[in-house]
C-alpha cells in the first residue's frame, strides 16, 4: 500500500470506473477517474498519477495513445492495459508499447491490486519499443491461454532461452514461431528439427554439421541446423528424446557459445536463441537419469505451459469458427458452420490430439459434411464413439464463485439470472441427451412436469434468438 500514489483509472464503463475506484481506494491509494484519453491528456497538463489503469477501447482512441502524450512531455508513468477483446497480437503489441502489464477482462481484484502494486514499487519503469510485423495463429480466450499470449508479450523485447511445454498437438511449434516472430531475432530464420524424429546416430552431423570424409558417406561438407539458424533461433522439438551423449554436446554450445563441424577445425560461433520443447516431463527424467539436469536448467530460463485442449474448452467454439473460415478458403469451398449443439458435444470430448485433431477435423467436415449447417450427427464416428472428457467433479461451485467474483469486478449487472438460464439450459440439455430427446422422461429425471419443461425450452428459445 502507498499512500501516496495517485492511480488515475481511465475507462468508458462507469460501473468498471466504480468498482476499481471502490477497491483501489480500500487498498489506501488516491484514484482520479476519466472516461477518455482526451480527458486524461488534459489532465496531464497540470498533473500526473504514479500508474495509470486504462482501457484499451475507448471511444475517442486507442487507450494506450495516452503513451504517446506521456512520452511528449517525457513523464515517465508506467501504464497498465485493460480489455475485454484480447488476443495475441494485441498482447505483443501493447507490450512491444511499452506497457507494464496486461489484464484482460474480466479480471480478479485481487490481481488489480498486485499489478498496481508493482507498478509504483520504486525503481519500476515502463520502456518504450518499436511495433514489430504482426500476426499469429494463436487462439484462445481461456485464462490459460491470456496467460500464454502475456509471456508471449513480456519476450518480446528480449531473445532469452524458452521451455515449451504441452501435449501432442498442443501447439508447441506455433508458440515457438510467435516467439521467434515477435523477437529481436525476427528478420533472421526460424529452423525446426525434432530431435525425436532423426536417428541418434545422424542428429549430431544435422545439428552441427560435417566436413567432407569425417565418416562413411560424408562426401561433402554440411552446414548443420547451428549455421543455418545462426541470427535467428533455433527451435528443438521433442528435446526430452535426445540421448544423453549429443545432451553433453548441446550442453557445451549453450555454455560456451561455440562448437565444431563433426571432423572440422574451424571454430564457430553459436549466433542462435535456443527454444526447446517437449511432451514428457524432464524433471522426471532428470530424476531417472535420461536427461542432463544441468541442461535441463540452461534450457528452462522461461517456461511455457501449454494446457490441453479438454482443459480449455471454452475456447473450442471460437477455433472451430476460425478453422471452418480457413479451411474453406484454403481449399476453395463453401464455408459451412457447426450448429450449437454440435459445438457443445465437442466441448465434452477429451481431444487426445488437441488443436490439431480439432484442425483435422474442420477439414474433414468441411469437405464430407452434406450441408452448410453441420448436425451433432454429421461428426464422424471416431469422434462420437471417443468417452467424455473427465467432469470436475465436486468443482462447480469453486467455478461459480470466480465466474461470480469476475464478472462483478468488471461491472457486469443481472447475474442471478443469467446464471439461472445457463444452469436450467445445461441441466435440461444433458437430461435430454440422456433420454435421447424424450421430454417426458427428461422432466421427470429432472424433477419438473412435462409442461414446465416445455415452457423452460420454450424460453431458452427465446433467449438464444
Amino acid at each position: 500500500m502507498n499512500e501516496q500514489a495517485s492511480i488515475w483509472v481511465v475507462d468508458d464503463d462507469e460501473a468498471i470506473r466504480f468498482v476499481l475506484k471502490r477497491a483501489l481506494r480500500k487498498s489506501g491509494y488516491p484514484v482520479e477517474c476519466f472516461d477518455s484519453v482526451g480527458a486524461v491528456s488534459k489532465a496531464l497538463e497540470t498533473g500526473q498519477p504514479k500508474a495509470i489503469l486504462t482501457d484499451i477501447r475507448l471511444p475517442d482512441a486507442d487507450g494506450l495513445s495516452v503513451m504517446d502524450t506521456l512520452e511528449r512531455q517525457a513523464i515517465s508513468v508506467p501504464v497498465i492495459a485493460m480489455t475485454a477483446y484480447s488476443d495475441l497480437d494485441q498482447a505483443v503489441s501493447a507490450f512491444q508499447r511499452g506497457v507494464f502489464e496486461y489484464l484482460p477482462k474480466p479480471f480478479d481484484l485481487d490481481q488489480v491490486i498486485s499489478v498496481v502494486g508493482r507498478a509504483v514499487a520504486p525503481g519500476t519503469r515502463a520502456e518504450e519499443e518499436p511495433e514489430k510485423e504482426r500476426g499469429s495463429q494463436l487462439l484462445g480466450e481461456s485464462p490459460a491461454m491470456q496467460e500464454v499470449f502475456r509471456t508471449i508479450g513480456r519476450l518480446s523485447r528480449s531473445d532469452i532461452s524458452v521451455l515449451i511445454t504441452g501435449e501432442t498437438g498442443s501447439g508447441k511449434e506455433v508458440v515457438a514461431r510467435v516467439l521467434h516472430q515477435h523477437s529481436p531475432r525476427a528478420e533472421g530464420p526460424f529452423v525446426a528439427i525434432n530431435t525425436a524424429a532423426i536417428p541418434a546416430e545422424l542428429l549430431e552431423s544435422e545439428l552441427f554439421g560435417h566436413e567432407r570424409g569425417s565418416f562413411t558417406g560424408a562426401h561433402s561438407r554440411r552446414e548443420g541446423r547451428f549455421e543455418e539458424a545462426a541470427g535467428g533461433t533455433l527451435f528443438l522439438d521433442e528435446i526430452g528424446d535426445m540421448p544423453l551423449a549429443l545432451q553433453t554436446r548441446l550442453l557445451r554450445v549453450l555454455a560456451e557459445g561455440d562448437y565444431y563441424r563433426i571432423g572440422g577445425r574451424d571454430l564457430l560461433r553459436a549466433d542462435v536463441r535456443i527454444i526447446a520443447a517437449t511432451h514428457q516431463d524432464l524433471e522426471a527424467k532428470v530424476k531417472e537419469g535420461s536427461f542432463r539436469e544441468d541442461l535441463y536448467h540452461r534450457l528452462n530460463v522461461i517456461y511455457i505451459a501449454l494446457p490441453p485442449l479438454r482443459d480449455r474448452s471454452e475456447d473450442i467454439s471460437m477455433l472451430v469458427r476460425r478453422f471452418m473460415k480457413q479451411v474453406a478458403e484454403e481449399l476453395d469451398l463453401e464455408e459451412k458452420h457447426l450448429r450449437p449443439e454440435t459445438v457443445r458435444v465437442l466441448e465434452t470430448l477429451p481431444w487426445p490430439g488437441n488443436v490439431r485433431q480439432l484442425l483435422n477435423l474442420c477439414r474433414q467436415l468441411c469437405v464430407m459434411a452434406p450441408g452448410d449447417q453441420i448436425f451433432p450427427e454429421d461428426l464422424p464416428p471416431d469422434i462420437l464413439s471417443q468417452d467424455p472428457a473427465p467432469a470436475e467433479t465436486g468443482q462447480w461451485p469453486d467455478l461459480l464463485r470466480k465466474w461470480a467474483r469476475a464478472e462483478l469486478a468488471s461491472g457486469a449487472t443481472g447475474l442471478v439470472g443469467r446464471a439461472q438460464s445457463e444452469l436450467e439450459r445445461v441441466l435440461i440439455d444433458c437430461a435430454l441427451e440422456q433420454t435421447d430427446g424424450q421430454r417426458q422422461k427428461a422432466a421427470e429425471l429432472l424433477g419438473l412436469g412435462r409442461n414446465t419443461l416445455t415452457r423452460k425450452l420454450q424460453k431458452i428459445d427465446e433467449f438464444a434468438v
